[in-house]
């Protein structure tokens, strides 16, 4: 018989990783600045010296891997991208000793 465990939402929580809510932030802002850098038709390299990275490094990002870049320099490529970035501080959902973060994109 087949064991079916229900997803998290998180993959990273799911593997079981510590950090797994900084990772999945990581990783949607990641995505985001992926799908812009795409639908410019830029190549990484005219990314990167936008960005203020080495196309190295916007590589590694773009595949994943991020532990070496930090959420406020994500969060800065976003903005040299022409977005606004809006962070809300509020209330916990729930009753719990630690609030969360969650990544919501506007239209």
């Amino acid at each position: 018989m087949t064991e079916i465990e229900e997803f998290s939402g998180n993959v990273y929580a799911d593997l079981g990783m510590e950090d797994a809510e900084e990772l999945l932030v990581k990783a949607q802002l990641a995505t985001k600045i992926g799908e812009i850098v795409k639908a410019r038709k830029w190549s990484q390299q005219q990314a990167a010296e936008v960005l203020g990275l080495t196309q190295p490094k916007l590589s590694l990002m773009l595949r994943g891997q991020f532990r070496g870049i930090s959420e406020a320099k994500m969060l800065e490529c976003l903005t040299r991208l022409g977005r606004d970035v809006k962070i809300v501080v509020g209330p916990a959902r729930r009753k719990t000793t630690a609030g969360r973060v969650a990544v919501v994109f506007a239209a």
